[in-house]
């Protein structure tokens, strides 16, 4: 069993937590997305979103500070690796957060002059991304390989179809009601930003799956 009172141990323990809150958060916002659609209320969605963006920024600034630190007092081979891994995805789970924020921000301006098939549209997407958020939460918890493969394969089995489904709905809803046009259009940026939070997620996943590859190898005594 790791020592966590080791500074090294302390440190990575702190790391896991923030980056797992971090993804949480954008789980919770995705969540708040679709309850709002379920029940047809979008007011409050923006300040939601806004709570949940400074706590995100609050978390990724502790994360750098924390591998920043660690670099500067020297780490294991296997250690170096984690933190690195870590430090390398905050950019992508920040552009996750921003592209989840922008669809809630979104949502509450125009879903009350959009149609419900336009908002309806959004649903298959969203509850796909939330499952790669919780297929990747897992696997960093758990240090779980397969879970990290589900999310690039749900990414490319599903996420980019999905993504074309919305934008020719989108066109083809332009062309027959061009007086709707600014709602089509908000309709297919938010699709577009759902599109490129999973490309983020995919980046997180493959440099984790890089990560726990190694870890396998050095577990098996293979370099």
């Amino acid at each position: 069993m790791s020592d966590l009172s080791h500074p090294t141990h302390l440190a990575q323990a702190q790391v896991t937590g923030r980056f797992l809150r971090m993804l949480s958060i954008i789980l919770e916002l995705l969540a708040a997305v679709r309850d709002a659609d379920g029940r047809a209320e979008f007011a409050g969605l923006t300040a939601r979103a806004h709570e949940f963006e400074r706590e995100t920024n609050r978390l990724e600034r502790e994360i750098e500070d924390t591998c920043l630190s660690a670099f500067a007092a020297g780490l294991s081979e296997a250690d170096l690796a984690f933190h690195l891994m870590v430090f390398r995805s905050l950019a992508n789970l920040e552009r996750v957060g921003d592209y989840a924020f922008s669809v809630a921000r979104d949502l509450e301006a125009y879903a009350p002059r959009a149609r419900s098939s336009t908002l309806q549209d959004l649903l298959p997407l969203i509850r796909l991304l939330s499952e790669m958020v919780e297929r990747l939460a897992y696997a960093f918890a758990e240090r779980d390989l397969t879970a990290a493969r589900d999310v690039i394969r749900l990414d490319f089995e599903q996420v980019d179809s999905l993504y074309e489904q919305m934008h020719r709905a989108s066109l083809t809803r332009l062309m027959e009601r061009p007086e709707d046009n600014e709602v089509a259009l908000t309709a297919g940026r938010m699709a577009r930003s759902l599109e490129r939070l999973g490309d983020h997620l995919v980046n997180v996943a493959e440099r984790l799956e890089t990560l726990l590859l190694r870890e396998g190898r050095v577990a098996t005594g293979l370099h």
